[in-house]
């Protein structure tokens, strides 16, 4: 009898943060063995809880999530994020440029379907958040890769954007903070970003999901805020800043330049339709979250959880001979480079499959986040002190005899 295959669509799609070694990992949790998951950024599995008065509020409300809501979203929470960005600075946004989605994902799928027809470039950072490669890919778009230089902080090259703009270019992606590395972009480097825009005609899809998650001070600036003659597209949510991940609520704002876009509008909204809503649970955490205690600044601060364990990581992954590491200025995650003189990794897939073999410690490979080099680990320091510190030991153990 014939087999059934995948849509040839999905040739080019890969999302390995869950892929092959998770499933190594799975297994090895079957057999009974106790892995430590550092590869995605789930803070309830650390003990990282939703704020109590946000759980709390989504539990009195619940009777008024029982039908389909307006398929943009919740009145109230699209209003709450409206006040958001009246305080980030991101000028003419009203109600109607606000949608809410599960998650930001959903989001940026969808956003991708509705903008990009067959061949139409994209241009994403290396390293990126691959979801952004995936779904250009799944929308029929091209992802282009442009480079982010570690020796400058992972800030990206603009003179090797400029090289890679085209004539299908559509649009620019930023991850500010940024996933992978943590970098978090100064107001120079965001208008030399607008600027390319407005020369090329690109939309700037700004994904800003760990805004409040900075350290040593930095500042965060969301790119929106900075012109009104560019179209913008920005991404946010409550899964990292309010340790919310499962509840799966983002939302996206449409700002800048909208009279030139009420078609591709159109279509988002034709998109946004079609689900009927997002999961109308989770929109009523929007509202609290937005408007109540900022919990995250305690945790972010020097002496909060967040802060030392960052610390703690940074300072173990530079101790290891061959090891280092550009500090992050924001996120949850360290992104470590192995020096190949000391470390001729042929496959990081195979190192990172061979280290959960071995420690029972899971971490992504650099190569799955859309770079060349295979010299590169990313590392979520979101465990307590003492678990990380262990674990980053383990680590420079496991690599000094791989060395060898």
């Amino acid at each position: 009898m014939q087999n059934y295959f995948k849509s040839a669509k999905l040739d080019n799609v890969c999302y390995e943060i869950r892929g092959v070694v998770l499933r190594e990992a799975r297994r090895l949790e079957e057999e009974g063995h106790r892995v430590l998951k550092l590869n995605i950024g789930n803070p309830a599995a650390f003990e990282l809880d939703v704020p109590e008065e946000i759980q709390q509020d989504v539990i009195y409300n619940m009777h008024q999530a029982q039908g389909y809501v307006e398929s943009k979203g919740l009145f109230s929470a699209r209003k709450a994020v409206m006040h958001y960005c009246q305080q980030r600075g991101i000028a003419k946004v009203d109600i109607d440029d606000i949608f809410l989605g599960n998650g930001v994902s959903e989001l940026i799928v969808m956003s991708m379907q509705a903008l990009l027809n067959t061949g139409d470039e994209v241009l994403i950072p290396a390293p990126d958040y691959p979801l952004w490669t995936a779904a250009v890919t799944l929308s029929s778009g091209k992802p282009v890769h442009y480079r982010c230089d570690e020796q400058q902080g992972w800030f990206p090259d603009i003179d090797d954007i400029k090289k890679k703009i085209t004539r299908r270019t559509r649009a620019i992606v930023l991850i500010n903070p940024n996933n992978p590395t943590g970098a978090v972009y100064s107001e120079e480097l965001l208008q030399q970003v607008i600027e390319l825009a407005r020369q090329h005609n690109l939309i700037i899809l700004s994904d800003e999901i760990y805004d409040k998650i900075l350290y040593d001070g930095t500042q965060h600036t969301s790119v929106a805020s900075l012109a009104d003659d560019v179209l913008f597209f920005t991404y946010n949510g409550l899964s990292k800043n309010y340790r919310a991940a499962g509840y799966r609520s983002g939302w996206m704002i449409i700002s800048g330049a909208k009279h030139r876009a009420r078609d591709l509008i159109e279509g988002i909204e034709m998109l946004s339709n079609m689900r009927l809503c997002a999961n109308v649970p989770a929109q009523l955490a929007i509202q609290t979250s937005l408007g109540g205690y900022q919990s995250i600044n305690d945790l972010v601060a020097p002496g909060g959880r967040l802060y030392e364990q960052r610390e703690t990581a940074w300072r173990m992954l530079n101790d290891i001979p061959g090891v280092s590491c550009v500090k992050p200025q924001g996120a949850l995650y360290l992104f470590p480079r192995l020096d190949p003189k000391h470390f001729p990794v042929v496959n990081d897939e195979k190192l990172v499959l061979d280290l959960l073999l071995q420690e029972k410690i899971l971490l992504v490979q650099g190569s799955a986040f859309n770079i060349d080099d295979k010299q590169h680990l990313r590392v979520v320091f979101l465990p307590r002190e003492d678990t990380l510190a262990d674990a980053m030991g383990r680590l420079g153990n496991f690599l000094e005899h791989y060395r060898q």
